[in-house]
């Protein structure tokens, strides 16, 4: 247990209730944005998803860019996943 604690440091990830409170969005707006795509999970611990802390910095800044610009989820989608 206690490697894992490290390589979760160490990899400098962050977890859903932690995006919540650093970049103000809803519970709902990360499971959104983690059902849809835009935000994929590196691991799943209990009931705890964590996620790379510069990719969701770097997505959030580009969907909300995008998303002020018109564009819809989908497109966005498209643009950052080529999904």
């Amino acid at each position: 247990m206690v490697d894992k604690n490290k390589n979760l440091k160490s990899a400098k990830l962050i977890s859903a209730k932690e995006i919540i409170s650093k970049y103000n969005i809803s519970y709902q707006t990360v499971n959104h944005y983690t059902d849809f795509g835009l935000l994929p999970m590196v691991e799943k611990k209990g009931n705890i998803r964590f996620y790379d802390n510069s990719l969701v910095r770097s997505r959030l800044s580009q969907i909300i860019k995008l998303a002020s610009e018109g564009y819809s989820l989908r497109l966005i989608r498209r643009k950052l996943v080529g999904i």
